[in-house]
């Protein structure tokens, strides 16, 4: 028998509370931007705090502006059951992504403790104060502080595209650079995120839950290509060194291996500077991006030395130069499979359909996942689309996630 939590009134309402942290950096096109540091990730994260303490969890930031509520638990065993998700956005985003599992955490929390009173075990709340790297080049400032990867060290020289540095932004937002502490915390004893899919698999397959067995591994790399720049009219075929004829045959390479290799295996070129980018003129240098991901340490590592031995043959053949530089390396990680089978049967006896997962994007889930025993759920994304305006998961669907939510927090800490 699962537990029975009332639904209580329009302030306890998901649907509500997505638009109103949506309302913190709100667009023309009904997207969001709240970037770290900036004032509407401030006011986003005040707001939060304020709604916190209406429901007597004691609230407090770390020196990084991740932000907590805390429900204080009664037995005498230590150790915390950490729950949330990230409050920044995406330029133009979505109102699903991050802020979702925030919502659905504290609405968790809260009807937890309407209905059975303060738990056996420690729980908090947390919105990290960024994932995403929208605003300066890093990711999991939030969470990596929480764990002791990051320090300031990491961002001294960062700036935004603005000119404003890191610890400028830090220190205007009123978390002092001066004054910062390390955040590390090792009370925590399981950590659990709730979030959009921001895929269409749950939605072709029906399902509702999302249970996440692996975060892939992420390789980016940026690949350069360096030939010669000739006149388009008057150079035979023969006699060229032609850059973007040999980056699309890099490209057409590594895209037919990665469809031959391994099913979830995914390579992804997004970005191409040509030069010098004239209709008449042979290109002499390609610079493209290439992203790789799998769950598996051994895919990626046989996949990249394949197509970079591959690259290299291609390159001396046609004469010409080829850089390659990697600028991201993020491990696999698997989560916890019995925190995973305690899902499975919560699903099974609510008759809520659901299925195992890899999931194709990082999360905070997975920088904890390699830390303590982690948990990461999806609900459905309309369409698959996320990073948009048009993000969209359906009330029954956001429900349904707080749902199971609540049920494994309380056989947690209950």
């Amino acid at each position: 028998m699962g537990i029975q939590i009332e639904k209580f009134n329009e302030k306890d309402d998901v649907a509500l509370m997505i638009e109103w942290l949506a309302s913190f950096g709100a667009t023309e096109s009904n997207g969001v931007t709240r970037l770290l540091y900036s004032k509407e990730w401030l006011r986003a994260q005040q707001a939060m705090k304020a709604e916190m303490e209406k429901e007597n969890l004691d609230t407090y930031f770390d020196s990084v502006g991740n932000l907590f509520g805390r429900l204080e638990g009664t037995g005498s065993s230590g150790g915390t059951i950490l729950t949330g998700s990230h409050i920044d956005t995406v330029r133009n985003g979505g109102k699903y992504d991050g802020a979702y599992g925030v919502i659905a955490s504290f609405l968790a929390v809260k009807r937890l403790y309407k209905a059975y009173g303060p738990p056996r075990k420690t729980i908090e709340v947390v919105s990290f104060c960024e994932e995403e790297g929208s605003r300066f080049p890093l990711t999991f400032w939030g969470s990596r502080n929480i764990q002791g990867i990051y320090d300031l060290d990491h961002v001294r020289d960062l700036k935004d595209t603005e000119g404003i540095s890191f610890l400028e932004a830090m220190k205007k937002s009123g978390f002092e650079p001066e004054a910062y502490i390390r955040p590390v915390r090792d009370d925590i004893d399981r950590f659990v995120e709730i979030h959009i899919e921001q895929g269409a698999v749950l939605e072709k397959n029906q399902n509702t839950i999302g249970v996440v067995s692996h975060i892939v591994g992420q390789r980016r790399f940026t690949v350069k290509i360096v030939g010669e720049s000739d006149h388009a009219g008057t150079t035979p075929m023969s006699y060229r060194k032609d850059a973007v004829s040999a980056a699309s045959e890099f490209i057409s390479f590594l895209t037919k291996k990665a469809k031959r290799m391994n099913p979830d295996l995914v390579a992804t070129v997004g970005r191409m500077d040509v030069k010098p980018n004239v209709p008449n003129v042979i290109a002499g240098e390609v610079e493209f991006s290439l992203d790789i991901r799998h769950h598996e340490e051994v895919i990626l590592d046989k996949f990249c030395q394949e197509i970079f031995s591959t690259f290299d043959s291609l390159a001396k053949e046609a004469e010409m130069q080829m850089e390659i530089l990697q600028w991201m390396d993020v491990k696999p990680v698997a989560l916890d499979m019995e925190m995973n089978r305690l899902v499975q049967k919560i699903a099974e006896d609510k008759n809520t359909p659901y299925q195992d997962m890899v999931s194709g994007a990082g999360h905070d889930a997975q920088v904890f996942g390699a830390f303590c025993p982690t948990c990461l759920l999806f609900v459905p994304s309309q369409g698959g689309i996320s990073h948009s305006p048009k993000e969209f998961t359906s009330v029954p669907d956001l429900e349904r996630g707080i749902d199971v939510l609540s049920e494994v927090l309380y056989k947690l800490a209950y």
